[in-house]
């Protein structure tokens, strides 16, 4: 397992735009356009300006764009960033975080979660965010692994946007 950072810019457009780079497999590129999608669906509900993608172009990149990379466990990551750029909140610091994210905004299980979490610890992160349908594979992790770490488990979107973003409630739940 090896960790991943996820970057988001957009650009004023007289239309809107998506793009993505960083040698994305299949799966992955399908788990950017539906972060985009789940985003622009929901802009409100994380107090941005619902029309915030008539006006901009939208480029996520995921860095070492010579290292191919693929599967669905990015898609919350890549939500977060989305929202991060939009409104200008930073992520909490040394978060990792780790499920596939569907339409709907619910998080589903991933597979890897001893490998994720060495990863993790590797990269001095110190806060995990996994899907609730992980928390018995983490539980069943050996104590020097779990040790340190605050854990969540998310079951949708708005529990990681939670932690992510210091712990603040999503504004439509305000």
């Amino acid at each position: 397992g090896a960790t991943l950072q996820i970057e988001a810019t957009a650009m004023p457009s007289k239309g809107k735009g998506f793009k993505h780079t960083g040698q994305l497999g299949k799966v992955m590129v399908e788990s950017s356009e539906i972060a985009y999608s789940y985003v622009m669906a929901h802009l409100a509900d994380y107090g941005a300006p619902s029309d915030y993608f008539d006006s901009h172009f939208v480029h996520l990149h995921v860095p070492a764009g010579a290292t191919p990379k693929d599967g669905p466990s990015a898609g919350v990551t890549m939500t977060t960033a989305l929202l991060s750029m939009i409104s200008g909140q930073p992520v909490k610091e040394r978060l990792g975080m780790t499920g596939e994210l569907t339409l709907t905004g619910r998080v589903l299980p991933i597979g890897g979660v001893k490998e994720k979490t060495i990863a993790a610890r590797r990269a001095g992160l110190n806060t995990l965010i996994f899907p609730q349908e992980n928390e018995k594979d983490f539980a069943e992790l050996p104590d020097y692994l779990r040790q340190g770490i605050d854990v969540h488990f998310a079951q949708t979107y708005d529990d990681v946007y939670r932690v992510a973003f210091t712990d603040t409630a999503p504004p439509h739940d305000s």
